[in-house]
């Protein structure tokens, strides 16, 4: 595909360099004797360069051509002398911007051939030295054109590569809005189906029990409609009206005490201070115990768990064991690859590991790395 340098208007190019031709030409010939007189065939090779110009854009193949042949004709044809060459010359330019490159060394050719034998046919010490700067000048001007054209496709590569990121950047985030949409709402739905299991059990066995499993049923969708209202408040460039907490490691208790009024027996192990993790480990640090909590409540069947957290070197290990049946051969779903995910994206590790019974969820995320923010 063809780069072509942009540069002013077309209109713009044309009337200024029409302007210039014909009143430029005027004043020249008031002051040059023994030459033909402009007559209305001198107005038209004048003006006939600049409005092959204004096909720059949409055909540039028919610019050269017709200014080579209107300033030849005016030259040949013994008008004054004057700024008839601007029109050739800027043709010459934006040839070669616009890729056409043997065409433009084509017509440079013509005219520093046309330029000896003027030089020649006029004789003259100074001959050989007129000869050699135009054809000097001729030469430059397509390396002008050249250079057009290599910093068009220079800005056009840059433009490109900017979109490209861009895009790999909105795409990112929607996905990182995506996990954690499932996560929120994975956690929270089956949360509230364990309660409300509970629920219907007590409501026929012992009903006195009833109200705390229904007070937890609204506290966990009371928080997760707030989580889904920022994450969606997000996506709309809109604040929420009412923002939930982020995810850290100051909120995993509360994880904790959920899957504890779920009926799981579970042992919770912290050792290490949030002032030395970076928001975005703790952030993954939290969903990873949430998915895996969501886990052991909906698909392992376990009794007891275990969430450990501590500083092991220079990296975050959080740990979730539990008794259950493990993955029993299943195919990793959205949850684990989300974690998989998150884990990586933080140049870490995440290993499932089975246990006798039960399943190991580990996973240890570096200090030392910082995830960009990612915006749409």
């Amino acid at each position: 595909m063809q780069r072509r340098f942009q540069g002013p208007p077309t209109s713009f190019i044309v009337i200024a360099v029409a302007l210039i031709q014909v009143l430029g030409t005027v004043f020249s010939a008031g002051h040059q004797a023994a030459l033909r007189p402009l007559d209305p065939l001198a107005f038209i090779l004048l003006l006939a360069g600049p409005a092959a110009l204004a096909f720059r854009s949409s055909r540039p193949v028919v610019m050269l051509p017709v200014t080579l042949a209107a300033t030849f004709s005016y030259v040949l044809l013994g008008y004054a002398w004057g700024p008839i060459v601007l029109s050739l010359a800027l043709s010459i330019i934006l040839t070669a911007a616009a890729g056409l490159r043997w065409q433009a060394w084509l017509g440079a050719g013509i005219c520093a051939v046309a330029i000896v034998l003027f030089s020649v046919l006029t004789g003259g010490e100074t001959g050989l030295v007129r000869a050699s700067a135009g054809i000097a000048w001729v030469a430059i001007l397509v390396l002008i054109g050249e250079g057009f054209r290599r910093r068009g496709e220079r800005m056009a590569e840059y433009r490109r590569r900017r979109e490209a990121a861009k895009q790999a950047e909105r795409d990112e985030y929607r996905l990182t809005l995506a996990r954690d949409i499932h996560d929120v709402v994975a956690h929270s739905l089956s949360m509230i189906n364990v309660q409300a299991s509970v629920a219907l059990h007590l409501g026929t066995n012992d009903p006195e029990k009833l109200r705390p499993a229904l007070e937890a049923i609204k506290a966990a969708s009371k928080e997760s409609l707030a989580e889904v209202r920022q994450l969606l408040g997000v996506l709309r460039d809109d604040a929420p009206l009412s923002p939930a907490a982020p995810p850290s490691l100051a909120r995993i208790p509360e994880l904790v005490e959920d899957a504890r009024r779920g009926g799981l027996q579970l042992r919770f192990d912290n050792a290490v201070d949030p002032e030395r993790v970076g928001t975005s480990q703790q952030e993954t640090a939290y969903r990873i115990v949430q998915e895996a909590l969501s886990n052991v409540r909906r698909h392992s069947g376990a009794a007891s768990a275990v969430v450990l957290l501590e500083l092991a070197g220079n990296a975050l290990k959080v740990r979730i064991d539990d008794d259950g049946a493990g993955m029993r051969g299943a195919a990793a779903g959205n949850g684990l690859r989300g974690m998989h995910e998150r884990v990586k994206a933080l140049g870490g590790t995440l290993v499932l590991a089975p246990l006798e019974p039960g399943l190991r969820v580990e996973a240890n995320l570096p200090l030392n790395h910082t995830k960009g923010e990612h915006r749409p």
